[in-house]
């Protein structure tokens, strides 16, 4: 049996389309490793939304190179770069877009380089396909759409993956059964905007109606809606999420900015967030929220910042990221005038996080002392237990190490004291 690597980098939504290329591979006879040194062919699925993750992904490739190994680039680098990967690099064998990893099997039968790359690419879910799951824990993730017909300043990934292609409700909550009946005990929804889900094949918002037909499934413990989009989140999505038991009580709203013309220049709703951020408080008792921001965006102003550092104050969002404007060929923003120093962003981005750091401080402590529902993740190398509150994305949020000599089940909700707490985690007791 021909046995084959495979390394994946960047987002969730990435990490679903590695499954499924490694569920095309065992269709197909071969066996799968993520030992790179098991086989001389190893596929790397890429990540190039921003700057960093484009470089870790080409430092993985050259470290293959360097092994003398079998190399295929798919995913985000190839879509970007098609020509120049194989000119800096010309170790590759193959390369592949973000919408043509359905056609691995093919290139890994070929002796000559191969470039298969859509200069046009459309997302397709391709549903016939098994998904070979990595990482197989309390949760799994589903991508319930791709692309994006949104055009953000900022954003490279719908010249990456075309415009938004919603998948049929009946595939999801066949996927989500699957996925518990192999022992998965939360869900978490992703795509480019997970609110937008539906509109190109029902004509209509459908992620309230997605989100009634997988409360449905038994033996499902949680289910988590990723990357919600400003002008989406209808009084209908969020009384939806009130009712339905199996729907964590957090809403994931990555904003960017607050000032309006700093949401002008970066083409995103130019509004005052405020009263969505109430509203939502409002229709979803004990909700969470989390948010990100973008600092040092071309235009930013002292004045946008501090306006920007007002509102995090008066929000206390319960989560938040902070990213630095990461300058992108290919997007409206790259050739705008006024750009900010990187020392600037930097010393913006420490200003904010310092800001949200405290109110995750308060937040944390007033947790103390209540008992909650929280997902056992796994065992640490001292022998605590990890989880995660309802209130936590898993990777990107806090968790909750707990001291116990109880026996407890990875995938398990367990009722957990919490006992203490940190800047962003807390400490727990059964």
């Amino acid at each position: 049996m021909k046995k084959i690597a495979l390394i994946s980098h960047g987002c969730a939504k990435n990490l679903v389309d590695s499954e499924l290329m490694l569920g095309l591979l065992a269709q197909n006879g071969y066996e799968i490793t993520l030992n790179e040194d098991e086989t001389d062919t190893v596929i790397v699925n890429t990540c190039s939304f921003i700057a960093d993750a484009e470089r870790e992904s080409i430092r993985s490739i050259l470290e293959l190179a360097d092994k003398g190994k079998r190399i295929i680039v798919t995913g985000c680098l190839p879509q970007k770069h098609p020509e120049e990967l194989k000119q800096e690099i010309p170790e590759i064998a193959a390369v592949l877009g973000t919408t043509d990893f359905t056609k691995i099997i093919g290139v890994l039968n070929q002796t000559e380089y191969v470039k298969e790359v859509n200069p046009k690419p459309e997302y397709i879910y391709p549903e016939n396909i098994e998904r070979q799951q990595i990482t197989m824990g309390a949760s799994s993730y589903i991508k319930i759409a791709d692309g994006c017909n949104y055009r953000c300043g900022y954003c490279i990934i719908p010249y990456l993956r075309g415009n938004y292609h919603s998948r049929k409700i009946e595939n999801i909550v066949e996927e989500a059964k699957k996925m518990v009946q192999r022992g998965v005990t939360e869900i978490i929804l992703v795509a480019q905007d997970t609110t937008g889900y539906g509109l190109d094949i029902y004509k209509k918002p459908m992620l309230p109606g997605l989100l009634e037909e997988l409360n449905k499934i038994e033996n499902l413990g949680w289910i988590r809606v990723m990357y919600a989009y400003p002008t989406m989140m209808s009084d209908e999505l969020l009384d939806t999420i009130a009712r339905l038991d199996k729907v964590v009580k957090y809403v994931d709203i990555p904003l960017q900015h607050s000032h309006p013309e700093m949401l002008k220049m970066m083409s995103r709703p130019a509004f005052d967030y405020r009263p969505m951020i109430e509203n939502i408080r409002k229709r979803i008792p004990d909700v969470s929220i989390r948010t990100a921001f973008i600092v040092g965006y071309p235009g930013e102003t002292e004045e946008h910042f501090e306006h920007l550092c007002h509102f995090v104050q008066d929000m206390k969002f319960d989560r938040m990221g902070v990213f630095t404007y990461s300058r992108e060929k290919g997007t409206p923003s790259y050739s705008m005038p006024n750009r900010v120093s990187a020392k600037t962003a930097k010393a913006r981005y420490k200003k904010l996080m310092e800001i949200q750091q405290k109110i995750s401080t308060e937040r944390n402590k007033s947790f103390v002392g209540k008992i909650m529902p929280c997902i056992i993740e796994c065992y640490s190398d001292n022998g605590e237990v990890i989880a995660r509150t309802q209130y936590d994305a898993p990777e990107i949020d806090g968790v909750v190490t707990i001291k116990t000599h109880k026996q407890v089940v990875p995938g398990d909700i367990e009722m957990v004291k919490i006992i203490d707490s940190t800047e962003y985690d807390l400490i727990g007791d059964i």
